[in-house]
């Protein structure tokens, strides 16, 4: 095994003399935003690293003709820097798109056209280093930086050579990954058994529609896409199609114009500096914020429905709200039985099907291996979580001078909007400042016309250039050294 001279490579000519002064782990939307609104950053020297050869965002769930639930300006930089070349209306120029665009009067792109803005802007960012996994992240007391070991792998995902990178910061934006169930597990990992994620939804298409009876357990907003796609796909009559979800009812997702000011970053300092019992409780509360279906999706669903309905016959659905899966098994070598309670009648019945789709979405990715070695210095809350300060930081013992950034992980202290593609960009904005000690990018001081809470929160202290102390421990210096 080899080791190549790559950047961030302890072999690498440069690489002693020049530690990175920002190591993302993970490209996703998130680090690519970040990645992205470094770039014009002269001095702080970065690289990106992910184990995937090239940028794809949920390839499974990109059903033709479904759109994003957030408008386009949501894209990786705009919200923090609408003059970025990185923007998704630069990306339409570039492609010669963007007179089509305004005629199209979109302020929704499908999701398809997000994936491939996102994987343009990709493919045109130095920093980014795909086929790297990271194999574990230390501090180093010695050289006063973060040592992360990864291995380059290569295009079919074997081990092709060992490396290693020095870096100030650390920024983790390693997403998250499809939630199963435990009922379902055994079955989900069982090769053979009709029971997948609706992450695998595409691969799997053609087998899904050739199987008499499938059901679809949960009802947010990929859960109502994939019926409605099934649902177009069945002869009318013949549909053989059941729909069950553990929320109270098929719900739409909060669209109202003050509703959407939970996702700004008022809200998110609001919520921040709530007790953390609080933030607790009211995260349950909110579920509509986020897990419901758009109302256009509901729309479609009850027209197909109720086009199949015109003469006379019902369409063979069954569409049933406030229902979890107790247990699961198989029947024979291809059917699966599920053991279905009703939350609010306190009844319980069986379900045959021939496939089983999980929309049960999708759960913080746990970093607790990457950062084994750290896990001595990591303060956590009251439920064992990591806590994380207003900048996005893990707050770790003083004894580590540099600093680890969340990306997408820290819904238990920064709410529902953590995940939400418009608050990436004030993210990564934030996160930058933070790093460099400047204000790079301008925040903005206010975001909502509601006033959350009726003590005015104190406004953040504007970032200015590196002091020294411990405050600013975790900022690049304006010369940075030579090792």
């Amino acid at each position: 095994m080899t080791t190549p001279s790559a950047p961030g490579n302890p072999n690498h000519p440069n690489a002693q003399e020049r530690p990175l002064d920002l190591a993302g782990i993970g490209i996703g939307p998130s680090n690519l935003s970040l990645a992205a609104l470094s770039q014009p950053i002269g001095e702080l020297h970065s690289a990106f690293y992910d184990e995937n050869h090239t940028f794809h965002w949920h390839p499974g769930i990109l059903i033709e003709g479904t759109a994003l639930q957030v408008p386009f300006l949501a894209d990786l930089v705009t919200l923090a820097d609408p003059a970025s070349p990185w923007t998704f209306l630069n990306y339409l120029k570039s492609r010669e798109r963007l007179y089509p665009f305004y005629f199209a009067e979109r302020f929704h792109i499908q999701r398809a056209e997000y994936d491939a803005y996102c994987r343009w802007v990709s493919q045109n960012l130095p920093a980014l280093h795909f086929g790297h996994h990271i194999d574990a992240i230390r501090w180093n007391p010695e050289r006063v930086l973060f040592e992360i070991d990864y291995t380059q792998l290569d295009p079919d995902g074997e081990a092709e050579a060992l490396g290693r990178a020095y870096a100030r910061n650390i920024v983790l934006g390693v997403g998250t990954t499809p939630h199963i169930p435990d009922p379902l597990r055994p079955l989900a990992d069982a090769p053979g058994v009709p029971v997948i994620h609706s992450a695998d939804y595409l691969a799997h298409r053609d087998r899904l529609l050739a199987a008499e009876h499938i059901t679809v357990v949960g009802s947010g907003q990929s859960g109502a896409e994939i019926f409605l796609d099934l649902l177009r796909h069945r002869p009318a009559g013949r549909e053989r199609l059941h729909w069950v979800a553990r929320t109270p009812a098929f719900a739409p997702m909060e669209r109202s114009r003050l509703g959407l000011e939970h996702f700004t970053p008022d809200y998110t300092h609001y919520f921040h500096a709530l007790p953390e019992g609080v933030r607790d409780q009211l995260l349950p509360q909110q579920w509509q914020l986020h897990k419901g279906m758009d109302p256009a999706t509901i729309t479609a669903i009850h027209d197909e429905l109720y086009r199949r309905s015109l003469h006379g016959d019902w369409p063979d659905t069954t569409l049933t709200p406030g229902v979890f899966v107790r247990t699961a098994g198989r029947v024979g070598t291809t059917r699966v039985e599920l053991h279905l309670e009703h939350a609010e009648q306190g009844t319980r019945s069986r379900l045959t099907t021939d496939a089983v789709i999980l929309a049960t979405g999708y759960r913080e990715r746990r970093v607790d291996t990457l950062l084994a070695a750290l896990d001595p210095y990591i303060r956590r809350d009251s439920s064992g979580r990591p806590r994380i300060d207003a900048e996005q930081r893990l707050v770790l013992d003083p004894l580590v001078k540099g600093a680890i950034h969340i990306q997408n992980a820290q819904t238990h202290t920064h709410g529902v909007g953590s995940p939400d593609l418009g608050l990436t960009a004030w993210r990564s904005a934030t996160i930058l400042n933070s790093i460099t000690g400047n204000s790079h990018y301008k925040l903005p001081q206010r975001t909502a016309f509601t006033t959350f809470g009726l003590e005015p929160r104190p406004m953040p202290r504007p970032h200015t250039s590196t002091t020294g102390g411990s405050e600013h421990r975790h900022t690049i210096p304006r010369q940075l050294p030579v090792h």
